[in-house]
């Protein structure tokens, strides 16, 4: 038995006279039913028979408006080998469990040497683009939030602190050098991007999808780059920041540099993005004079920013630092 996999053929090659012909066809579930490809579309207009097992398959409408007869059939082995003989083709559309017991049985068949094969073909008709498994989550999430008694409930305030908790493992990851870690973790900050504009749709007042939120942020991307997506230059990285803070201010039309610091924030990453904005904005602001340990982390939080290090990645690194010898102590 001879398995060929066609993935850019541009000709539906035929089999040598008398072989026959099975050809697997297999469609993506997120490409949109009728997209196939062009050697899908030659396989299946010039089969001598196209069967599908799935009555209800999302591309059966379609290949019968193109003029193409589907048997609703699920052959075994052995009958769709008799089918192709005598040099014909035999087209079966794939379900979404890719046809096991039917290729295991052709298997078992090639295998007892008792008849003769036809040529076993695994023909791609639809494939994935990057990014198809995201409305995989958007389904799942989706069916979470109808059918989980937990899930059902939650609100976006009842699931703030998670998505600060999983922003916090993701940096864990990231400064830990942790690949797998940091595979996991971005899938758990996703999770909350997909949660909360779940929970949006069901807004009485201003609802909006995660398609509302992708394109917000596809939006800004374009404007806020126009040295890519319009007709500006930027050689370097401070042209392209250059762009992005003069882009910014239009948009957010802000009279005071302290608008959108979110002070929630940690206070070392609260001071150091404030002082990061009276810098860029080239501001001569002196820090408050006072007394106390505030103001001194305020004073090193500012330093640490005009040097371009970030405090609260230093802190934290001193801290695990920290961490280690106190294990070290405890033996």
């Amino acid at each position: 038995m001879r398995y060929v996999r066609r993935v850019n053929a541009t000709t539906a090659d035929p089999s040598p006279a008398g072989q026959g012909r099975i050809v697997l066809l297999t469609t993506s579930h997120r490409v949109a039913p009728g997209l196939l490809s062009w050697p899908a579309w030659q396989a299946l207009r010039t089969a001598d028979r196209v069967l599908c097992a799935d009555g209800a398959h999302p591309q059966l409408p379609y290949l019968r408006e193109a003029g193409i007869r589907v048997d609703e059939a699920a052959p075994g082995a052995e009958e769709l080998v008799e089918a192709c003989a005598g040099g014909r083709t035999a087209v079966v559309v794939a379900t979404g469990e890719g046809e096991p017991a039917l290729t295991d049985g052709l298997a078992r068949l090639a295998g007892s040497g008792r008849v003769h094969m036809p040529e076993l073909e695994l023909l791609p008709a639809s494939y994935d683009l990057p990014g198809a498994r995201l409305l995989d989550l958007v389904q799942v999430m989706d069916r979470i939030r109808v059918e989980c008694p937990w899930s059902s409930e939650r609100t976006h305030k009842g699931l703030a602190k998670y998505a600060i908790e999983e922003a916090y493992e993701l940096v864990e990851a990231i400064e830990d050098g942790d690949r797998e870690g940091l595979r996991e973790e971005l899938g758990d900050v996703l999770l909350q991007v997909v949660f909360h504009a779940r929970i949006a749709e069901e807004d009485l007042e201003a609802p909006f999808s995660v398609d509302d939120v992708a394109g917000t942020i596809v939006d800004k991307l374009i404007r806020r780059h126009p040295h890519i997506f319009g007709e500006e230059t930027a050689s370097t990285p401070e042209e392209v920041r250059e762009h992005w803070l003069r882009v910014k201010a239009v948009e957010k039309q802000r009279t005071s540099v302290t608008e959108g610091v979110p002070l929630g924030q940690p206070g070392l990453a609260l001071a150091a993005k404030l002082a990061s904005r009276v810098r860029t904005a080239d501001l001569a602001v002196p820090l408050p004079a006072g007394e106390g340990i505030g103001y001194e982390l305020l004073a090193l939080a500012a330093r640490a920013e005009a040097k371009g290090t970030d405090p609260e990645a230093a802190l934290r690194a001193a801290a695990r630092a920290y961490r280690d010898a106190i294990r070290e102590v405890e033996g």
